[in-house]
């Protein structure tokens, strides 16, 4: 049976010594330099995020995610590791790059521009080392933007964590889903992901 998550992990405390700002104005001047050539990094509360380094785990949960909603959505539907726009309040520091989302609209669609949280129907982040960042700083970012739907795949938990109905910068249904339970996409409420099925073995 699926577990409601009552309590909301802490935010990790910031590091020593303070870091620089950044805002998206300067990544996109700096991006244009050249000098983050070969790296993929993510803007997240003005730090800058490194992606690299996945681990198979990771990768592996990813394509069997992605597999899944591209049968579900179509493949013009689901976008892997783009950058979204979030709340106007939050987007002068924030450009983050999800795992996965599902677009309202094809991708074509959206090509000069990133997408606008109402064009996002479903956002899901794969959790390895990353679960307490995930379900903390990112989950109130997708929630101020109003995401209406948020899973995080706990990759070490083997479950599933999906986050929904956002109101006033939080997610007030946070339901965990055990490995052998499956989960309904709102966007898609007759189709049923096995959560099991996004693990390796």
């Amino acid at each position: 049976m699926p577990t409601a998550i009552t309590d909301t992990p802490t935010v990790p405390p910031p590091l020593d010594p303070p870091r620089k700002r950044w805002t998206r104005e300067e990544c996109v001047a700096l991006e244009a330099s050249g000098i983050w050539d070969q790296q993929h990094l993510e803007l997240i509360e003005g730090e800058l995020i490194s992606k690299m380094g996945k681990k198979r785990p990771h990768t592996i949960s990813l394509v069997r995610v992605q597999a899944w909603l591209v049968r579900v959505f179509g493949e013009q539907y689901v976008n892997p590791e783009t950058p979204i726009d979030l709340a106007p309040v939050d987007n002068t520091i924030n450009e983050p790059e999800p795992d996965l989302i599902v677009l309202s609209k094809q991708s074509d669609d959206v090509r000069d521009r990133n997408p606008q949280p109402s064009e996002v129907r479903l956002l899901v982040e794969i959790a390895d080392s990353t679960l307490r960042f995930d379900l903390t700083v990112k989950a109130r970012l997708y929630a101020r933007a109003r995401i209406v739907e948020y899973w995080v795949v706990d990759i070490p938990g083997r479950r599933i964590i999906v986050h929904r109905d956002p109101q006033e910068g939080q997610y007030l249904s946070v339901v965990a889903y055990a490995e052998q339970e499956s989960v309904k996409p709102l966007a898609s409420p007759d189709h049923e992901f096995p959560v099991g099925s996004a693990f390796a073995g």
